[in-house]
């Protein structure tokens, strides 16, 4: 299972409860979509994730965006991710931006906005923030595959599914 997050805008820690934080834990595969803010957050990410791979975002503190890429690709179970911050100008961006790298799923954070669109050849998915909503439901995401197929689900931090699609990974064949 991969575990999604963005936007934890954090001085202190992780800042993951219920669900959020047993499914950190229990992934193979944990991506952060920027905005961890401090060096703490990070660490506290790191402590809890398996494998931990994360974009600076705009807010972070310098000891956070100086170890952190600005965008990063990551394949995990076969699935491939393109992953950044800030979501550019908007949905067609973000599908380039995803097949320029080849990738299945295009994660990004900025707005807070748990957001999860179908596009011909790649799903955008925005985990939206667990810890600092900003007026939208709380939220974090998983990736699952089984054989052919990926599951994602937008989730509430108390495990609660807002919404979730199921996609083939072949789909250009």
């Amino acid at each position: 299972m991969i575990a999604v997050f963005s936007d934890t805008h954090s001085t202190e820690g992780h800042e993951l409860t219920g669900a959020a934080l047993t499914a950190a834990r229990e992934a193979d595969t944990v991506v952060h979509a920027g905005d961890v803010k401090s060096e703490a957050a990070l660490e506290a990410f790191q402590a809890v994730a398996g494998e931990l791979y994360g974009v600076a975002g705009n807010v972070d503190e310098p000891g956070v965006s100086d170890r952190l890429p600005d965008e990063r690709t990551v394949e995990a179970d076969g699935i491939r991710l393109a992953v950044r911050h800030r979501p550019g100008s908007g949905q067609t961006a973000l599908a380039m931006f995803g097949r320029e790298r080849d990738a299945d799923v295009v994660v990004f954070g900025h707005t807070h906005r748990p957001t999860l669109v179908e596009t011909d050849d790649v799903v955008l998915l925005n985990p939206g923030s667990h810890a600092q909503p900003r007026g939208f439901r709380p939220g974090f995401a998983t990736i699952e595959r089984d054989g052919e197929t990926m599951t994602i689900e937008l989730l509430e931090p108390d495990g609660t599914t807002v919404e979730s699609t199921e996609v083939r990974l072949d789909r250009d064949e």
